[in-house]
């Protein structure tokens, strides 16, 4: 029997990196287990999103704003929510992220000039001309994730082999069961319990304080014994200098 918990995957990367094919291949394989599923694409939800609004950086959040509170309405009442947008700024997402709770951050990675390249629309190449302002990882700024839950590197991963990055850790979240992974990929998954992003960090600085304690507590390094047949080494220019001056003037007494 499916289970009926909700979450949110956000979906974000630079223009064509393939967050709506990927999300389109997730909520496919969703629904072959009676998930009940909505993708929230930032580019068929223009009209409705945009209203009113520009391509500045405010703006934009305004959107990414929007969408998180969609997401989080859906996520609550039992619906897996795909959100394949932009958003490029990293205080947006975060805020999603603590108002959603039950939030799957997958950062859909592609090298600019590989977008570049494959792209179809055109877009890219009028930004680089000049005729479209406020073009995301072009002329305005794309803020990457510092720890987003999945990583896909679009360029040399394809579609399924990010799908499985993305099943594995709905199941290491909890948000789905081994028998509907089965389901959906053939094969059991075993899953494997993440901290949470607080625990993460707590955990860490834990094993860095019990690593300065273990480093104050060795005892201090012994100096090496000198060696007794050589000669004691001046330490500076001055005493090498003094030296000299030194054994002159005993000469001088000894007559």
């Amino acid at each position: 029997m499916a289970s009926n918990t909700g979450f949110t995957l956000w979906l974000t990367g630079m223009s064509g990196t393939g967050k709506s094919t990927t999300a389109a291949y997730i909520a496919a394989r969703l629904r072959q287990v009676g998930r009940n599923v909505e993708i929230l694409d930032e580019g068929e939800l223009g009209e409705a999103l945009w209203a009113g609004l520009g391509d500045g950086k405010e703006d934009r959040t305004t959107v990414v704003k929007r969408l998180g509170f969609v997401a989080s309405l859906l996520t609550r009442n039992g619906v897996a929510a795909l959100v394949p947008c932009v958003s490029p700024y990293k205080p947006g997402r975060e805020e999603n992220r603590r108002t959603i709770g039950r939030y799957v951050e997958v950062y859909v990675d592609c090298p600019t000039e590989k977008l570049i390249e494959r792209d179809s629309t055109g877009r890219y190449k009028k930004a680089l001309n000049g005729e479209i302002p406020n073009f995301i990882g072009i002329t305005e700024p794309y803020e990457p994730p510092n720890s987003p839950e999945v990583t896909i590197h679009s360029d040399v991963e394809s579609v399924e082999d990010g799908a499985a990055k993305i099943f594995q850790s709905l199941l290491d979240l909890g948000y789905m069961t081994t028998e509907e992974l089965k389901i959906i990929t053939g094969k059991k998954m075993k899953a494997n319990p993440l901290p949470a992003k607080g625990e993460k960090a707590e955990k860490a600085e834990k094993g860095g304080a019990k690593a300065r304690r273990a480093e104050e507590s060795k005892p201090a390094a012994k100096a090496p014994k000198a060696d007794k047949g050589a000669k004691a080494r001046p330490a500076t220019r001055a005493a090498r200098v003094a030296k000299p001056a030194a054994k002159k003037s005993s000469k001088r007494k000894a007559r």
